[in-house]
């Protein structure tokens, strides 16, 4: 009886072996690359080693493949949500949970998209997202759980600067310090606690600020300009101590988050050049396809993430002590028209995909929500994609603080309708879960302060709004 049981375990584990199955599907050729093939086997060794786990913990109870289906593309706060009407796997409705709480696991709800009711077609998808169509103007759906995003109103209004704020960003860990760029050249540097005030107005550029980042001591400001320069400025004091020039528009710039003495910057010249902060020499570069137009590092500064014109993301292995910079992956753009990355932000952990994560958004509209495997050089995974309204004007959106009581990603974004919008990624219909109003022109980027309880906004008239979260438990 033991031996029999023994075998039975054995045919098991030959059906579910990942090894097997990563093997099977990539199997080595004569003339493969060995680091090529290593990382994709790596890939389905996960992958079907998670669908195993999947599989043992879900109790089916006598259902077929639709609810599995739903099972494993369910929203990761499906337990929380209202049940609506009784419905049956395949339609829109929602199974009604049985008393005992074990069995919670095989009822789930059917996430069909009208769209594969009315032909009648399966999803084929093979990875744990989804894609998700919206507009601007959706109507937010309430719910308790989101009051964490509700907002008592406006904390101060910065309305000096008379060109389109095209940048702003808080300190480096602080609660206090904003500044913004604009598209006349200036850099406005604020404070926002106590009496709301203008600190310093920094003047060099003679055309549209792109981008600028903060040093890590919040001592100094580096931005870049269409007018082809890199400016070091030093808040203190309002002056600017370097300039650097280049042959291009400097479209993005970021300190290195361990050494500061390394800046890194994006050009139109297609082109990432790490610059001596000290010396304002160039010490590195690396060529790309396309103009670069934003980019953001990992927390180690071990990795940049960029975006180009053409809608790609690269992954850029960098050197801590040299600034050696090397190409490690690139994904390219899945829509037929190409369009420019206007926001790379990363983030060291998320709910969703339980460790580093990438936004980016593009100016067609498009939110991609990428999980990071650091382990091989930051190659990216889909996870989630929201497709809103094209976008006329560069456009940005940024992460929203994480929620201890929601499961949820959720992403801010400006909008040409002058409204700023939330969105939760994870939700496949009904994604807009909030909206701010208050601007009357488009909102061109949006900001949290380190302590999370203030949101800053710009808009395409120079307007900044800093709006106050109201409190949470």
């Amino acid at each position: 009886m033991a031996e029999q049981t023994s075998q039975e375990e054995k045919r098991k584990n030959e059906h579910v072996d990942p090894e097997l199955f990563s093997c099977l599907l990539q199997p080595v050729t004569a003339d493969s690359d060995p680091v090529y093939f290593g990382i994709r086997r790596l890939l389905l060794y996960r992958k079907a080693e998670s669908g195993v786990f999947r599989r043992r913990d879900w109790r089916y109870n006598g259902k077929g493949y639709v609810a599995y289906r739903n099972y494993i593309s369910r929203p990761r706060n499906w337990e929380s949500l209202q049940s609506p009407l009784q419905g049956t796997p395949g339609n829109s409705g929602r199974w009604v949970p049985p008393p005992s709480p074990y069995s919670l696991l095989s009822e789930v709800d059917s996430w069909s998209s009208s769209r594969d009711l009315q032909s009648g077609k399966p999803d084929l998808s093979r990875r744990t997202s989804f894609s998700s169509n919206a507009s601007d103007n959706d109507r937010p759906r309430k719910r308790g759980a989101e009051l964490a995003y509700s907002f008592v109103g406006m904390h101060c209004i910065f309305d000096q600067c008379k060109a389109s704020v095209t940048v702003l960003k808080f300190g480096h860990m602080s609660s206090d310090l904003l500044a913004y760029g604009a598209s006349d050249g200036t850099l406005t540097v604020c404070t926002v606690l106590g009496p709301p005030s203008v600190i310093k107005e920094l003047k060099g550029h003679s055309k549209d600020v792109t981008d600028f980042d903060f040093s890590s001591n919040n001592q100094y400001i580096a931005s870049s300009s269409m007018d082809k320069t890199v400016r070091v400025w030093e808040i203190s004091k309002g002056l600017c101590i370097r300039v650097i020039y280049g042959v291009s528009s400097q479209s993005c710039i970021r300190f290195h988050p361990v050494n500061n003495n390394f800046l890194s910057v994006g050009n139109a010249n297609k082109e990432i050049t790490v610059i001596n902060f000290s010396t304002g020499r160039i010490i590195n570069k690396t060529l790309f396809d396309s103009e670069v137009t934003s980019m953001d590092h990992d927390h180690t500064g071990q990795l940049i993430f960029c975006g180009d014109v053409q809608g790609c993301i690269y992954s850029i292995s960098m050197n801590s002590h040299t600034g050696a910079l090397s190409h490690s992956h690139r994904r390219r753009s899945t829509s037929r028209h190409k369009s420019a990355v206007t926001t790379v932000q990363y983030r060291s952990f998320s709910l969703l995909a339980h460790g580093p994560v990438l936004l980016s958004c593009t100016q067609d509209g498009s939110l991609s929500f990428f999980s990071v495997a650091l382990e091989i050089q930051g190659y990216l995974t889909l996870r989630c994609l929201l497709k809103l309204t094209p976008r006329i004007h560069k456009i940005q959106a940024s992460f929203c603080p994480l929620l201890s009581l929601e499961k949820g990603e959720y992403i801010v974004a400006g909008s040409e309708d002058s409204n700023v919008y939330f969105y939760d990624l994870t939700r496949p219909r009904h994604t807009c879960v909030n909206k701010l109003q208050g601007h009357r022109f488009p909102v061109m980027g949006v900001a949290w302060n380190h302590g999370e309880n203030l949101l800053a906004s710009s808009d395409f008239y120079g307007t900044v709004i800093v709006w106050k979260r109201s409190k949470t438990s």
